[in-house]
């Protein structure tokens, strides 16, 4: 958690100086490659059979636009808030099972799921002077990643989660390569080199662990730590940009923080929904 915080951190300090699309391909690409070499010395090319391919493209894509919202919104948006709203994945996914996949949700759940958007619009604070079209960004992050999620849970059936991994991550090099000739500048200093490293880095590294984390034990285990990333967030908001979220804001996180991990635990002790933490 503490990477992904680390990469939405430095996706915010870069956005203002290196083009969206060249900084997207850039978290892909090293991703993509790091991976590839750790892993096929390790599984060699078996481990890129896949039976449905069509649907690893699909995922791909959908986590490239999940990704293409999460830079414009860190752009805008306090690291911490955009977060806390990017949480609210695992409520939207109980939504997304009730409504199109036929799934049978508590009366709890669903107190739950709206207790979450009533946290948002706590962050978001629509009804105010300062209110701006760029705060929903965040929402298109929540819904791609959503059925992101869904996609995931079906593949998870029959596919290994590293041939997943690996598609996704060359699926959206690809797919970011296609502008680079478009968007690429020389950068003005070597520190941004440094940065775009970082955040490559901490897209693989966190990834990576991630893999491993589940592999070694269950996601109900695991589900408490996922919000740990709003805190990391925070921290990086406040140590890179000086950003304190103010009393309400704070007030939005911890009502999606709780109506979240709640709604998490629940989904993975009724068996209904598998819970993995929000990609950028």
């Amino acid at each position: 958690m503490a990477c992904f915080a680390t990469l939405d951190t430095t996706t915010k300090y870069v956005s203002t100086s290196v083009p969206l699309f060249m900084a997207l391909w850039f978290r892909y690409a090293f991703q993509a490659v790091a991976t590839t070499v750790v892993i096929l010395p390790l599984r060699g090319l078996a481990v890129l059979r896949t039976a449905h391919p069509k649907f690893q493209v699909l995922r791909g894509l959908l986590l490239l636009s999940a990704s293409v919202f999460a830079f414009f919104s860190l752009r805008y948006m306090p690291v911490g808030e955009f977060t806390a709203i990017v949480m609210i994945v695992p409520l939207v996914i109980t939504l997304v099972a009730a409504t199109w996949l036929g799934e049978r949700v508590s009366l709890l759940r669903w107190g739950l799921v709206l207790g979450g958007f009533v946290g948002t619009l706590v962050i978001i604070r629509p009804w105010q002077d300062t209110f701006e079209w760029t705060m929903l960004l965040p929402l298109g992050v929540v819904v791609c990643n959503a059925w992101f999620q869904v996609l995931t849970r079906k593949l998870a059936r029959t596919e290994d989660p590293v041939t997943m991994h690996l598609y996704t991550g060359w699926v959206g090099t690809l797919l970011a390569s296609l502008s680079l000739p478009f968007v690429w500048v020389p950068l003005a200093t070597w520190s941004l080199w440094g940065w775009l490293v970082l955040m490559g880095l901490a897209a693989a590294v966190g990834h990576f662990m991630l893999i491993v984390a589940y592999k070694n034990t269950s996601a109900s285990t695991l589900t408490p730590y996922l919000y740990a990333h709003v805190g990391f967030a925070m921290l990086g908001g406040w140590l890179v940009f000086s950003h304190v979220p103010d009393y309400w804001a704070f007030v939005g996180i911890a009502m999606i923080a709780v109506c979240g991990a709640a709604g998490a635990w629940l989904a993975v002790r009724e068996g209904k929904v598998l819970i993995q933490p929000t990609e950028s």
